[in-house]
């Protein structure tokens, strides 16, 4: 998508900051970062900036020093097409289902996730939104209802999830995070040691000596085989098939594996007429740095940034925020009602998330992933994001997207590491010419070059150049950097 014709970036660059306190590790000053403040950015600048290991939290976008902070922030990204729901995904799924089919309310304690995230991320932004009273009931999407002609949600499986916000305690930039159950405590002995199976005592556990028990579906769908075959054989009456005739029968005679069932076989089915529940959703365009755009090639509802309310039996009890950029949808955050926390809407809204990139990919042939924010390794709660597969984490040295699966080694080694090892590789979009780099001086756009002969006072290259070394040159040549 090339860039629209409307208003350019413009923005502040900061330079590297001091050290502050760490939403992860809690080292009072270990977390660094270089900041900008966006006055104003175009979606197709923000999607390469996050391409180069930016994240917006409001109007603020930050890129992590990599080799100098606490807690490496590595971008991920997951293959929304390709998508395959966990066992623990579909619990989730199916959990929202039996609540509002049957009102069914069951709680598992594994599944109530901590927060982990940053509160000032969260309070920078405004979080405008229609209260009840507002809204139309025409204007509220049903669960079972393709909502790509609607218009929508920062940072989400073992029973772990999104970065969530609860209500009262408002945090961002990472998702609400469950701890897997098998997960190994530090400090503690590894539950993955081996497995010595002795004989259980009479009356207690199963006997090995003996067959496994078998499901009652299994044995009837053997049955049903057996009596089809023999219903084929007194047919044939003793006629022999040709062997590879009789191979074709047994073949096709075995029941079919069931295929698996897909996020949107769960988030867009029909409930019955005499559910319990109803659940429905209403997107807004929100305020952000991000102008809205449309483009002929682009979902109907637009590029930008929408507010995703959830909507159950007429109560707002969440709000998500998504940036709908040219090649992904971009999570932000998620804020709910703790009262509902049992339905684990970290990892619901995420998987909702992601049925709508592949829905908008319909109309959006380039939009096809899902970004999550930041996959932080060395912060063994944060690991969760990894489990949506597949997924891709971004090197900090060349910006190529890499399988998480050759990731983890690495970081298993150390906690800051280059991704790519293509020891050849270099930074394909590296800045080339620093004179090149759009200024805005004084109401005047005009290249670096031209103001370094203008500009009165101590020369500035250095932060120029540390700017635009860290947005590329392709960004540093289409947004404005604001001088005064």
């Amino acid at each position: 998508m090339a860039a629209g014709g409307g208003s350019p970036s413009i923005v502040e660059f900061f330079g590297g900051e001091d050290g502050y306190r760490c939403g992860y590790c809690r080292s009072d000053t270990g977390n660094l970062s270089h900041g900008m403040w966006a006055h104003s950015m175009t979606v197709q600048d923000y999607q390469d900036l996050i391409d180069r290991g930016w994240r917006r939290s409001g109007k603020y976008v930050y890129k992590p020093i990599m080799n100098q902070t606490c807690c490496p922030q590595y971008t991920i990204r997951c293959q929304a097409l390709h998508f395959q729901a966990s066992k623990s995904h579909k619990k989730v799924l199916k959990k929202m289902l039996k609540f509002l089919s049957k009102g069914d309310v069951s709680k598992v304690a594994s599944e109530e996730e901590p927060m982990d995230s940053h509160i000032e991320d969260a309070v920078a932004c405004d979080f405008p939104y229609k209260s009840e009273s507002q809204v139309s009931q025409s204007e509220l999407t049903p669960l079972g209802v393709d909502h790509t002609k609607s218009v929508q949600n920062e940072d989400k499986d073992s029973g772990e999830t999104k970065e969530e916000v609860n209500v009262q305690k408002v945090e961002s930039d990472s998702l609400q995070i469950c701890a897997a159950k098998d997960t190994p405590v530090p400090g503690e002995p590894s539950h993955s040691a081996k497995v010595v199976h002795a004989p259980p005592k009479p009356g207690k556990g199963a006997d090995l000596s003996k067959p496994l028990c078998r499901k009652a579906k299994d044995i009837r769908k053997e049955r049903k085989l057996q009596k089809l075959l023999q219903n084929q054989k007194c047919t044939l009456e003793g006629s022999q098939l040709p062997g590879g005739d009789q191979a074709f029968l047994l073949q096709n005679s075995k029941p079919k594996t069931n295929q698996p069932k897909t996020i949107e076989d769960f988030v867009l089915v029909s409930l019955p007429d005499d559910a319990r529940h109803k659940l429905e959703f209403t997107r807004f365009l929100c305020d952000s740095p991000l102008e809205a755009e449309h483009a002929p090639n682009g979902p109907e509802c637009g590029y930008g940034s929408f507010h995703q309310q959830y909507w159950l039996d007429g109560k707002i009890i969440a709000v998500g925020v998504i940036d709908i950029l040219p090649y992904c949808v971009s999570s932000v955050y998620l804020y709910y009602d703790p009262d509902f926390s049992f339905l684990s809407l970290g990892v619901y809204s995420a998987l909702r998330e992601i049925a709508f990139t592949r829905q908008l990919h319909e109309k959006a042939p380039d939009l096809c992933f899902y970004y999550m924010g930041f996959y932080i390794h060395s912060c063994p709660k944060m690991r969760y994001k990894g489990q949506y597969r597949p997924s891709d984490l971004l090197c900090p040295e060349t910006y190529v997207w890499m399988p998480i699966e050759q990731c983890l080694p690495l970081l298993e080694n150390s906690k800051y590491s280059r991704l790519n090892q293509d020891g050849k590789a270099v930074d394909e979009g590296r800045l080339k010419e620093l004179g090149r780099v759009r200024v805005l001086h004084k109401r005047t756009v005009m290249p670096y070059s031209v103001y370094k002969k203008r500009r009165k006072g101590p020369s500035d290259e250095a932060n120029v150049q540390q700017y635009a070394s860290l947005v590329g040159q392709t960004c540093s040549e289409r947004m404005l950097l604001f001088r005064s």
